[in-house]
C-alpha cells in the first residue's frame, strides 16, 4: 500500500496557549492554597484575629467575666494610667529589663563557652553534648521551676552543699536581694540551645585559619578575637535576637518562684507576670491587652535596633552586603 503523506499540524494559536497557560496557572495556585489553608485558617483564627480583638480591647474597660460586645469604650485611658498611674507597671519594667540585660549576656557566654569546650573529637563527646543540652529540653517548665525553688528554699540542695563548707545559707527565693538572681540563674542554666547552635557554627570555621595563626605565634586568646568571633558573629546575632525576645518574655519561672505575686516585695514582678496579674487576677483584660500591646511595639522596636546595629560588628565570611 502506498504510504500517504503525513499533513502537517496547524500551530495552536497565541491566544489559546496563553488560555491553557492561565487555567494551568491558576489549578497550580488552587492546589498551593488548599496546602497553605490549615497555616492561614491558624493564622487568622489563632493570631491575626485575636490580636485585633485585643486591640480593640485596649481601648475599653473590659472583664472576661462579660460579654465582648457589653465592653466599655474608654478610648486612651488605659495606656494614661500605664505611664502615670500604675507604679507597679515601671517597677515590673525595671525588674524585666534588669532581667534581661544580665542573664542574657551571661546565657551566651555560658553558651559559647560550653560549645568550644565541646568543639573536639575525643570520646563520649556526645554524650556531654547530650547532657547538657537536657535541661533546654524542659524549657520554661513548670515542674522545672518548682524544683528550682525547692533546691533554693532554706533547707534545699543549695544550702546543704553550702554547709559543707561552713557557710549558712538562707531562703534565697524569699530574699528580696536574691529572688532575682535565682530567677536569672535559672534562666542561664537553661544554655543548651544556643549552645547547639553556637557548636553548629564553630564546625563551620576552617581550622586552616586557626593553624595558620598558630604559625604566626598567635596564642589562645588572640585566635578567640581575631577568628573564632569574626566568623561567629553572624550566629552570635542569631542567638543574641532570640535570647533577648525570650528574656523579654520570661513567665513561668517568675510564676512559680513567686507563686504568681511577684515576689518577695516585687522583686520578680517581671512585665509579663504584671501583665497576667491584671487581666486574669483583677480581671481587668482592657488594661492587660494595652500593656501587652505597649510590650509588643517595645519588643519590636529594640529587634529592629539590632538588626540596624547588627551591620557594624556582623561579619559574613561571603562578605556580601547584607
Amino acid at each position: 500500500m502506498p504510504v500517504r503523506p503525513t499533513e502537517p499540524v496547524p500551530p495552536v494559536p497565541a491566544a489559546q496557549r496563553r488560555g491553557r497557560a492561565a487555567r494551568r496557572r491558576r489549578r497550580e495556585d488552587l492546589a498551593g492554597y488548599v496546602f497553605l489553608s490549615p497555616w492561614l485558617l491558624g493564622l487568622l483564627g489563632i493570631t491575626a484575629i485575636p490580636m485585633l480583638i485585643s486591640l480593640y480591647l485596649s481601648f475599653t474597660d473590659y472583664s472576661p467575666l462579660i460579654p465582648v460586645t457589653e465592653a466599655q469604650w474608654v478610648g486612651l485611658d488605659n495606656y494614661r494610667r500605664m505611664f502615670t498611674a500604675d507604679p507597679s507597671y515601671w517597677h515590673a519594667v525595671r525588674v524585666t529589663v534588669t532581667f534581661a540585660l544580665v542573664a542574657v549576656p551571661l546565657k551566651l557566654a555560658a553558651a559559647l563557652g560550653v560549645a568550644m569546650l565541646l568543639n573536639r573529637a575525643m570520646r563520649g563527646i556526645a554524650v556531654f553534648r547530650g547532657l547538657f543540652y537536657l535541661p533546654s529540653l524542659l524549657g520554661g517548665s513548670v515542674a522545672l521551676a518548682i524544683v528550682w525553688r525547692s533546691m533554693f528554699n532554706r533547707e534545699g540542695a543549695f544550702n546543704q552543699f553550702l554547709s559543707i563548707f561552713g557557710v549558712e545559707g538562707q531562703a534565697w527565693v524569699n530574699d528580696p536581694t536574691w529572688a532575682l538572681p535565682t530567677l536569672m540563674l535559672l534562666a542561664i542554666w537553661q544554655f543548651g540551645a544556643p549552645m547547639v547552635i553556637f557548636l553548629a557554627g564553630l564546625k563551620q570555621v576552617p581550622a586552616e585559619l586557626y593553624e595558620a595563626a598558630s604559625v604566626d605565634g598567635a596564642g589562645a586568646w588572640r585566635k578567640f578575637s581575631h577568628i573564632t568571633l569574626p566568623l561567629l558573629s553572624p550566629v552570635i546575632f542569631f542567638n543574641l535576637v532570640l535570647e533577648t525576645i525570650h528574656g523579654f518574655q520570661g513567665f513561668t519561672s517568675a510564676f512559680v518562684l513567686s507563686n504568681g505575686s511577684g515576689g518577695p516585695v516585687d522583686s520578680t514582678l517581671m512585665y509579663t507576670l504584671h501583665l497576667y496579674n491584671a487581666g486574669f487576677v483583677e480581671l481587668n483584660m482592657g488594661y492587660a491587652s494595652a500593656m501587652a500591646w505597649v510590650f509588643l511595639l517595645v519588643v519590636g522596636a529594640i529587634t529592629v535596633v539590632l538588626f540596624n546595629t547588627g551591620r557594624f560588628w556582623v561579619h559574613y565570611s561571603d562578605a556580601e552586603e547584607r
